[in-house]
């Protein structure tokens, strides 16, 4: 029986745990920064808060010690938002040992930096004396579809082929189907850079626009999120799979998601300020994205107008209504 730390017990993180707990495989740590999310589910097997409605299977124990959740762990999992993934690695550091396995299912950009979560990981363990094998797990997967059972496909990428096939053995069951691949670079842009795209698509939905908006905004955000990535080095055959297209179709069409969910009340008219405080904790990593998503693509000079004007409604209060006036009057061109 193999031991997992699980690093963020918010939604998704809660249901990763549930995916590997129903195997009856592992014994899973679940750390949780939040007292009370702690208490719920070491007493009454439920997480509250994030995940309300889901039994937790014997083999989860959650935690609020970040030392404790990683000990003797053959495999840590990073379910933390982007923001927040530094710091905890930092205070993980002294406590994680060569053996260990790092998989970030963290879907954003550290602002900034412009990091990619794996290269912030890398980036913050210099000082411990090894070096880190790293992985990234992505694709279509709503959490609360995922502790349901509901059959669900997604990713899991690194150069290490060995960490990606454990990863995979780890996690695939009969509900929860693992795919590996070695281009990290196309798998954690895709699932970082869709979540821009999903409040755009939110905002569609928030003016009333109809099914011709919402399909044209996702085939011409995930050019750019195409042009992005090849410009960083990854492929562009991953952005035809689970970790592109696939969570961009979700992320911009699903209600259960938080960045679609943003965009909506902004095409209402709502402030960004009172839609996040109205989230109670949950993240919309959209929100803290496409400020690094403008930089890296100013960077490596790559056009991305979609989130461009995103990052002017987000960060400016430019209304959804001229953002939308702006794009549409570009200078007429050969689809690319």
């Amino acid at each position: 029986m193999s031991r997992v730390a699980i690093i963020g017990a918010g939604a998704w993180g809660t249901a990763l745990a549930m995916v590997l707990g129903r195997k009856g495989a592992h014994t899973v740590r679940l750390w949780a920064n939040e007292p009370d999310v702690c208490q719920s589910m070491e007493q009454r097997h439920v997480n509250e808060r994030f995940l309300p409605g889901f039994t937790l299977p014997d083999s989860i124990h959650a935690t609020g010690d970040l030392s404790h959740a990683v000990e003797g762990a053959e495999i840590v999992v990073s379910v933390m938002p982007s923001q927040h993934c530094r710091s905890l690695f930092a205070r993980m550091a002294p406590s994680l040992k060569p053996q260990m396995l790092f998989v970030s299912c963290t879907k954003g950009l550290e602002d900034g930096t412009l990091l990619r979560i794996s290269e912030v990981i890398t980036d913050t363990l210099r000082s411990v004396p090894f070096t880190p094998r790293i992985g990234a797990l992505s694709g279509p997967s709503f959490a609360k579809e995922v502790a349901r059972g509901d059959p669900t496909a997604v990713t899991v990428a690194s150069v290490d082929t060995e960490l990606a096939r454990i990863v995979q053995e780890a996690f695939n069951d009969s509900r929860f189907r693992v795919y590996t691949n070695d281009d990290v670079i196309g798998v954690e842009l895709g699932g970082a850079l869709k979540n821009i795209i999903a409040i755009a698509a939110g905002v569609c939905a928030g003016l009333g626009l109809g099914h011709n908006s919402v399909a044209a905004l996702i085939t011409r955000g995930l050019a750019e999120i195409a042009r992005l990535t090849v410009a960083c080095g990854g492929r562009l055959d991953t952005m035809a799979g689970l970790a592109g297209l696939g969570d961009l179709v979700l992320t911009c069409t699903g209600d259960l998601s938080r960045n679609r969910s943003v965009g909506v009340e902004l095409g209402k008219g709502q402030r960004l300020a009172d839609i996040i405080a109205g989230m109670h904790g949950t993240v919309a990593e959209g929100v803290f994205t496409t400020k690094a998503a403008v930089g890296l693509a100013r960077k490596k000079n790559v056009e991305m107008p979609i989130t461009e004007q995103m990052y002017a409604i987000l960060e400016d209060g430019k209304s959804p209504q001229r953002a939308i006036e702006d794009l549409m009057t570009r200078a007429a061109k050969r689809e690319a």
